[in-house]
């Protein structure tokens, strides 16, 4: 016997969430971290290295290279995106804002394939709420608009997605293709030319951007699922058979490719059987996924009978189900835990959007008020710690920042402070509307995550910038060496540097860089301290005087070894 769906919606508690306010989140979400900072370490800067070498030609499309070393991730769309966009850009725009801009694009689309593929899975048949005995449940399109609404917004309450989501590198690009191709197997059933465009782009840029495997894996489960789904249009039975064939085609299409372009790579790292290696996985799983986690498993639990029925997978519980598996697992068994949980988010999102139908007052208000603590906690915190920079009151706050980045002048810029004081304003009013009596709404329980997550944001990107780029950038280290070098050097050996640094040393004092031992006879040596033993198999010791130390005024691990040539040939 099948049992009814846990989802009892009245027509009145589906209204839509307004466009305006919708639109206005996002664009307060999507611009902070993308408009006005540094390129920040490490990751951010190794990747918009990479990009700077192929705009100006420096290394092959095919195989870029940043003074010989290859990427970290084995990618190559993320990098021609920036580069490509670094060389349409008029002369009058900053490289690093050029190269943001179709990371931001890319952020765009994650935002929008979570809501369509949110919305399609809502309209299968067997995630529609109980039909009432005399009306008056919610229309399938309202009902699947409603729950799209809160998926994005439990997208964008995601605490790991903020400063991920905005950084230039591939985990960026995986992101957004995930989310299409999430997108296309969730539309498919419903719209065939979109849904196809987007399989594909997703798919093959998936595989571009450094996770074949991932593409593959989602590939055949994305085939095996709408092989076996209880397609809701009769006219659709008999092609269901012809998608999932073109599915899998596409996947083997997509591994193919890349194997061509040499981007498969071993990678499986297991985890230590050790308590402190687990319990750092575990604690990365709870907070990264917040607040979408719980409720995704709240939707486990109370669509547990619908996740089979009659033998058949319900589309709309075990396509996100599978796609968060995936990442799970990549989080578990490969070094970048945080950037492979990143994939995880869009399906996360979408069923934590189920449990929005099932959640008892009592559970929604529980969220409110952690919510409401939390980031109005957060957001005093950003707030008294700026005033303690501009006013030095409180005391001890400001004593911290000048302990932890020594060097520091705090600034005072009218825009970003009078952003920062619309956004406080905002979320004042949004907590008024909560609190307040209103008409009840299905997505209503998800507002202050979403909300607080974008206030807290928007905080750091405006108030706190200036602080965090001193913090997270290279631009004061690379200025405290090009005071030692006096003048602009010929070019500079590099010893133990990572890409990261190299990166920022080659775009923030215009050098140019080269390994140690190569005939390239640089007036200047840079030595990691740390790679300082093994100096002299690199390069001749009796050929460099060490000059002077150098360590990045907020990070006590980051010490540089400056050498000079004891016989230069040019400066």
């Amino acid at each position: 016997m099948n049992k009814p769906t846990p989802a009892i919606v009245a027509q009145g508690a589906v209204r839509r969430l307004p466009r305006t306010a919708l639109l206005l989140l996002c664009i307060a979400y999507v611009l902070p971290g993308f408009l006005g900072r540094e390129p920040w370490k490490s990751a951010d800067m190794t990747a918009f290295g990479y990009m700077a070498e192929l705009a100006r030609g420096a290394t092959a499309w095919l195989s870029p290279r940043l003074v010989g070393l290859p990427p970290d991730v084995d990618a190559l769309l993320p990098y021609w995106l920036g580069a490509w966009a670094m060389q349409i850009a008029p002369a009058w725009i900053a490289p690093d804002f050029a190269a943001r801009i179709p990371f931001g694009i890319l952020l765009t689309l994650a935002l929008l394939a979570t809501w369509y593929g949110t919305y399609y899975l809502a309209r299968n048949p067997e995630a529609q709420p109980v039909a009432f005995a005399f009306g008056g449940e919610a229309l399938p399109p309202d009902y699947a608009r409603a729950m799209a609404d809160g998926g994005l917004l439990a997208f964008i309450a995601c605490l790991g997605l903020a400063q991920l989501s905005h950084e230039t590198t591939p985990a960026l690009a995986q992101l957004c293709f995930t989310g299409l191709f999430f997108y296309a197997l969730a539309a498919l059933p419903y719209r065939k030319l979109a849904p196809a465009i987007g399989g594909v782009l997703g798919l093959t840029g998936l595989a571009l951007s450094g996770a074949p495997a991932i593409a593959t894996l989602l590939g055949t489960g994305g085939a095996l699922i709408h092989l076996l789904d209880r397609s809701p249009e009769p006219d659709n039975k008999k092609y269901q058979f012809l998608w999932a064939a073109g599915i899998a085609l596409l996947t083997l299409f997509v591994a193919l490719l890349a194997s061509l372009l040499d981007l498969w790579r071993w990678r499986i790292e297991l985890p230590e059987a050790s308590w402190p290696e687990w319990r750092s996985l575990g604690r990365l799983l709870l907070w990264f996924t917040w607040p979408a986690w719980p409720l995704a498993l709240w939707t486990l639990w109370r669509w547990r009978y619908q996740l089979v029925r009659g033998g058949v997978p319900s589309r709309h519980l075990v396509l996100p189900l599978w796609f968060a598996g995936v990442a799970v697992g990549a989080t578990l068994t490969t070094g970048s835990a945080d950037r492979s949980l990143l994939l995880a988010l869009p399906a996360m999102a979408a069923l934590a959007a189920f449990a929005l139908p099932t959640l008892g007052r009592s559970v929604a208000a529980l969220i409110d008020w952690f919510t409401l603590i939390f980031f109005s906690g957060c957001a005093l915190i950003i707030w008294v710690i700026w005033i303690a920079m501009q006013t030095g009151v409180p005391q001890q706050p400001a004593a911290n920042v000048a302990r932890l980045a020594p060097g520091f002048e705090p600034s005072f810029s009218l825009l970003p402070f009078l952003t920062a004081v619309a956004a406080t304003l905002a979320w004042a009013w949004l907590v008024k509307w909560r609190v307040g009596r209103h008409r009840a709404a299905i997505w209503k329980s998800l507002v202050l995550p979403a909300g607080g997550a974008v206030l807290c944001w928007l905080l750091l990107m405006t108030v706190w910038l200036p602080l965090l780029d001193f913090a997270r950038s290279y631009a004061p280290l690379v200025r405290r060496t090009m005071i030692v070098m006096q003048q602009q050097p010929s070019c500079v050996e590099a010893h133990g540097l990572s890409r990261s640094q190299i990166a920022a040393f080659q775009f923030h004092g215009h050098l140019l860089m080269k390994q140690a031992g190569s005939q390239a006879r640089c007036p200047w040596l840079i030595v990691d301290k740390d790679a300082a033993k093994t100096l002299p198999a690199a390069a001749d010791r009796t050929q460099w005087t060490m000059h002077s130390s150098m360590r990045h005024p907020s990070d006590r691990n980051e010490d540089l070894l400056i050498y000079k040539r004891t016989a230069q040939k040019g400066s």
